[in-house]
């Protein structure tokens, strides 16, 4: 996305009563043509065509034609034909599957308090966030990917070229072979067999998961296996406590009621211990229990949160401490990340050298019983 802003004149914007920070860090689409990437360009060229004066149906008509993507083109003049026959924005996206519920409430929530340029910037930045902490778990993770993917390329051309080499010579002068390298013989020979069983199974795991992983049963299992996992169970609650906190400081600060907030909150994290505990929360809320109170009987969330909770009710600093806490588990995904990085490089390379080697010496050993005998 491009565009040029000549001729334009920028107006003064009048300074706005009330105040909203942050917004939610999660995913918005995933396996969508329009893509965070292309969201952040897109709420960041329209934040600044509304700043420099023009309507919000003459801004997006001048993104419309920047469109390289006849998809984007067509998707923004859907918005704009909307707009044409007298419908707020909000509603304009609402029916439009690229747009989540999360942007419809945060843009609904910025026309009803006036605050839809602040919003726009918001969705903006979350946006960018939201890629800048892409790129870091990327980062993070493409080394080991990038090693696991070459060792187990390796161990398959091993198995499937090398190992039979050796097996012919093996037979060839009937050499007694060691335990470890009958074992080999008899994985390589299974996998010359029944390969294509083990790419039909990888690819059923895969369909399988499309299909079961919005099932309740499914949502629940996994999060446990994850939850237990030394180091990347820790970084996955902390990325949703963070999105959790994050989702909050936008709509307290936006006034909106915490019952509300909280139900909104729900259909956008898409973890279930959090599911769960949220649910748990609304209904101790409809009984006249405080946030803090209702947050300590669920696991998931740390002490610290549920001081710091307790802290904003009795201020009525919700919005400011919610903030805080975005802040705090953000600086601690990143920590994470690195720490998880700098753990899995090495084991990987330990352990995939560990089976090469085992490869290499269950190989060799009978050579060297080969050479005696022809020496």
């Amino acid at each position: 996305m491009g565009f040029e802003l000549k001729n334009i004149k920028v107006k003064k914007k009048e300074k706005q009563s009330s105040k909203i920070d942050e917004l939610l860090k999660m995913e918005i689409s995933i396996g969508s043509s329009f893509s965070n990437k292309k969201k952040e360009a897109f709420y960041n060229e329209l934040c600044i065509l509304l700043s420099a004066g023009l309507t919000l149906k003459e801004s997006l008509e001048l993104i419309m034609q920047q469109q390289k993507n006849e998809k984007d083109s067509r998707r923004i003049k859907n918005i704009v034909d909307s707009l044409i026959e007298g419908k707020n924005f909000s509603d304009a996206i609402e029916n439009i599957d690229e747009f989540s519920s999360y942007e419809f409430h945060s843009i609904k929530i910025g026309e009803n308090t006036g605050t839809l340029e602040k919003i726009i910037q918001e969705l903006s930045l979350f946006f960018k966030r939201k890629n800048e902490q892409r790129r870091v778990i990327l980062s993070a993770v493409s080394y080991p990917l990038v090693v696991l993917f070459t060792a187990f390329l390796a161990i398959i051309f091993m198995l499937q070229f090398v190992v039979p080499m050796f097996a012919d010579i093996f037979r060839q002068n009937k050499v007694e072979l060691p335990w470890i390298t009958k074992k080999i013989l008899s994985i390589s020979e299974l996998f010359q067999n029944y390969g294509w069983l083990v790419v039909l199974l990888i690819a059923s795991l895969f369909i399988t998961y499309h299909f079961i992983k919005t099932k309740q049963w499914y949502k629940m299992f996994s999060s446990r296996i994850i939850l237990k996992i030394p180091l990347l169970g820790d970084f996955v609650r902390k990325v949703k406590m963070a999105q959790l906190n994050q989702a909050l400081s936008l709509l307290t600060g936006a006034r909106v009621p915490l019952l509300n907030a909280l139900g909104l909150t729900k259909n956008m994290v898409g973890f279930y211990p959090l599911e769960i505990a949220i649910e748990g929360m609304e209904n101790d809320i409809l009984q006249g229990k405080s946030l803090h109170t209702s947050m300590s009987q669920f696991a998931v969330f740390e002490k610290k949160m549920i001081s710091l909770v307790k802290v904003a009710e009795e201020t009525n600093q919700n919005e400011t401490i919610f903030k805080r806490l975005t802040d705090q588990y953000l600086q601690e995904v990143e920590h994470t990340s690195k720490l998880l990085s700098a753990t899995l490089e090495p084991l990987i390379i330990v352990v995939l050298g560990v089976i090469v080697a085992v490869i290499l010496i269950a190989m060799y050993l009978p050579m060297f019983t080969l050479s005696t005998v022809i020496g």
